[in-house]
């Protein structure tokens, strides 16, 4: 899960590169949320000793 949001997040940064404009803003957007929501995600996962994976 960690992955996927590292990833989302490398997306964000070469829609960021490209320019946020058209389908490369709404890309960076649900990268933003999905890096968040993946992050929050893996860190109740290790508070609560429950592997993501």
């Amino acid at each position: 899960m960690l992955r996927a949001s590292i990833l989302f997040f490398v997306l964000a940064i070469i829609a960021a590169i490209l320019g946020f404009g058209g389908i490369a803003g709404v890309a960076t957007g649900f990268a933003k949320i999905a890096f968040f929501a993946f992050l929050v995600l893996a860190v109740l996962g290790l508070i609560t000793g429950r592997s993501p994976a």
